[in-house]
């Protein structure tokens, strides 16, 4: 099983075990994380890649990685993405380049796959 397989069964399956705690504000949390990447006045897709972004300015590599995930799925291409994290290595500085790694790691796993395979 390749990193990102595991990375998307493990969200999965936390997500999954945290929804079963059956909390309100935490349903409330999901849903409004949820609703935010809905089209409004900026398309689902825009704001994906400003999740991107903000992930990887904020170093969290497992938000980096669902972000990547969900860019591709919304059809951005692998050069519209690392323009994206140009964008967040200017805005975040050096101290970025570890997670720009990773997100480039994880954009090669994300090479040639399908949204089935996502």
């Amino acid at each position: 099983m390749s990193h990102l397989d595991d990375f998307i069964a493990q969200r999965r399956e936390g997500n999954r075990a945290v929804l079963a705690q059956d909390h309100l504000g935490i349903k409330r949390f999901y849903n409004l994380d949820e609703a935010a990447y809905r089209d409004g006045a900026l398309p689902g897709r825009t704001k994906e890649l400003c999740g991107l972004v903000a992930s990887l300015v904020l170093r969290c590599n497992d938000c980096v990685d669902y972000h990547l995930v969900q860019c591709r799925r919304a059809g951005w291409s692998e050069a519209e993405i690392v323009d994206a994290l140009n964008v967040a290595l200017v805005v975040g500085g050096s101290i970025v380049i570890p997670h720009l790694r990773h997100a480039v790691r994880t954009l090669e796993e994300l090479r040639g796959r399908t949204d089935a395979a996502l």
